[in-house]
């Protein structure tokens, strides 16, 4: 007997013991009402297609056992319930640029206050129920997610000589909400040179495309350096040189994993300006600037601490200039796709297996930033060592390369850069 016969036979069976039930058939469904959308709704204990196993739980006065009642719940109350987390973060707004010495006390009576002074909240209602105060920063927590929308319009609202910058915190996820700043509220004009005030129209929405743009990533960190000491050491080196726009530490925020941390600069052409803080040295160790992984913005070409140092103390970078960027030497010969590097490195430095591996690792990183990279070879002997030699897939890149590397310094040595025939470079003729 085959495995289909056996099915239809213990199907017949089933058939004939419902035919045998004394109690019969179950009675029909009564019929839908005249005019009315009707679905058959599934009786205690039966499945329904695409009904959770939780749903099959018998009844007990006229509630699922097992599920609390959502009965009168705005949808609003039925998401905080599913995701009390992301609920709170909704009311949380952060705090920038506040001064010195803030109590958490008075920046909450002093919110509070202009709340109420603009008619943001009703005169009865205290909004903001808690704040945490960091060195250069706050956190508000407010009673509910529309107050803290609306605390969003106070963004630049003078307090004790300084701008507050009021936004989202960082690990928001919901929508943007639009609004405006305390200038536009109150009709006073927009502070000028206050770094973030003059972008806070549009929201004081801290747009995490732009987070980006100013954050940094600090290797070669040791486990002595606390956030707050690299803080203060990146940000003077800063402010001594002059990488910075406005007075005051440009570093906003620091927070330190391991062997590496992230830097938050308060905006992003000094984000910029501190890529030359490259291989700058504290506590023993060279530190290494860059940008983070998932930056996808231009790169922009720069320095090391090496270059800035040396300008700085010549007299060629002058306090509150541009970013630096080391000058371009003439490009000798024809345009090419090779780029050749000189005196960068020594024999010694070929010598070692692992140091020559990190040597190849760092000049892809660095000299990436210029353009796409199609080669790298660094010869170990032979008339071409202590060279280095880049392919990129165009001359427009190796143009760049030049202009970006030529005059940086290495070691105490001053890197020359120059275009190299590419036949030469095929044939593996390094001379």
């Amino acid at each position: 007997m085959s495995f289909r016969d056996d099915e239809r036979k213990r199907s017949r069976s089933r058939s004939r013991e419902r035919d045998n039930d004394p109690r019969g058939p179950p009675p029909p469904p009564p019929p839908p009402p005249q005019g009315s959308s009707y679905t058959p709704q599934p009786q205690a204990g039966m499945m329904m297609p695409g009904m959770p196993m939780m749903m099959m739980m018998p009844q007990h006065g006229g509630q699922m056992m097992g599920v609390p009642s959502l009965a009168g719940n705005s949808p609003g109350m039925m998401m905080a319930a599913a995701n009390p987390v992301q609920e709170k973060v909704n009311r949380e707004l952060f705090v920038g640029n506040t001064p010195p010495g803030t109590s958490e006390m008075l920046l909450m009576q002093f919110l509070n206050g202009a709340l109420k002074r603009v008619g943001l909240c009703e005169p009865n209602v205290t909004p903001i129920v808690n704040c945490r105060v960091n060195e250069k920063f706050a956190f508000i927590e407010l009673i509910s997610a529309d107050y803290a929308n609306k605390a969003l319009n106070v963004s630049g609202i003078p307090f004790m000589g300084a701008h507050l910058k009021v936004s989202r915190p960082s690990k928001y996820m919901g929508p943007h909400i639009p609004s405006k700043t305390w200038q536009e509220l109150t009709g006073q004009p927009m502070p000028s040179g206050i770094p973030g005030v003059e972008s806070m129209g549009g929201g004081g929405y801290s747009d995490p495309n732009e987070k980006v743009m100013r954050e940094l990533f600090i290797g070669n960190t040791t486990p002595e350096m606390s956030e707050q000491m690299i803080k203060d050491f990146l940000g003077k080196a800063m402010e001594q040189v002059g990488l910075t726009k406005f007075p005051g530490n440009p570093i906003n925020a620091c927070r330190v994993s391991g062997k590496f941390a992230f830097i938050e600069l308060r905006d992003k052409e000094e984000a910029a300006s501190a890529l030359n803080l490259n291989n700058i040295p504290f506590m023993g160790a060279m530190l290494r600037v860059g940008r983070p992984s998932k930056y996808v913005g231009p790169q922009v070409p720069h320095g090391n601490w090496e270059d800035i140092l040396a300008k700085y103390m010549s007299g060629e970078l002058k306090l509150g200039g541009a970013p630096a960027v080391a000058p371009a030497a003439p490009a000798t010969g024809p345009p090419t796709k090779v780029v050749e590097l000189k005196h960068m490195l020594t024999m010694e430095d070929l010598t070692n297996d692992e140091e020559y591996g990190e040597i190849l690792e760092d000049t892809k990183e660095e000299c990436s930033q210029f353009g796409a990279l199609k080669n790298i070879i660094i010869p170990r002997s032979g008339v071409g060592a202590t060279k280095i030699f880049l392919e990129y897939m165009t001359t427009d890149d190796a143009q760049k390369a030049i202009t970006g590397l030529a005059g940086r310094t290495f070691d105490g040595r001053k890197v020359e850069a120059v275009f190299f025939n590419e036949d030469r470079f095929n044939a593996q003729d390094y001379s």
